[in-house]
């Protein structure tokens, strides 16, 4: 069914979308867009929006080192084969060198979103989405599988939930909300 997924992706005409989600796909490589976001949030949302972007950061940076350290290196499931380029044409964006699972992209939007969401409950939905669209962005651009996104979505807000709930219990522990 992934592949039957991914192949119906790729063969969906989408000429308004391509560049647009290309383009959304690149920013979030090394996690530019979620800094970019963080930085905003710390600037215009007091010590609650410094918090939630400081928070925000940490949870990308546990979920990196579980997907990129841990789980990539032992599941080594291999990236798409992107031969037939007229697929992806005007989408495609270079293919990683990394195993595609599961994928890092989505889960550090995920941990990103979930993070600040749960601290800006505001930013809960347009973070949600625009963590969705980076997820399909990279089946859009050819470089991962559904699966792929759907588990590395997982992995992120899973990772993110654990531990904000860790700095949480830290919080309460030293008296502090």
């Amino acid at each position: 069914m992934d592949h039957a997924l991914y192949e119906t992706v790729a063969r969906t005409t989408t000429p308004n979308l391509d560049v647009p989600v290309r383009r959304l796909s690149d920013a979030a490589n090394y996690s530019r867009i979620w800094l970019v976001i963080a930085t905003g949030v710390a600037i215009v949302g007091g010590k609650r929006g410094r918090r939630a972007a400081l928070e925000g950061l940490l949870s990308i940076g546990v979920t990196s080192a579980v997907v990129n350290l841990g789980a990539k290196p032992l599941l080594r499931r291999r990236r798409p084969d992107r031969s037939r380029r007229d697929l992806f044409g005007a989408r495609h964006t270079r293919m990683p060198t990394s195993a595609t699972f599961p994928s890092g992209h989505a889960a550090s939007a995920f941990a990103f979103a979930h993070t600040v969401g749960r601290t800006i409950p505001g930013l809960a939905l347009p973070l949600g989405l625009l963590a969705g669209a980076v997820a399909y962005s990279r089946v859009h651009t050819g470089v991962h599988y559904p699966g792929d996104v759907v588990v590395g979505s997982i992995v992120g807000a899973g990772t993110a939930a654990m531990v904000t709930g860790a700095l949480e219990r830290e919080r309460t522990r030293h008296g502090r909300r």
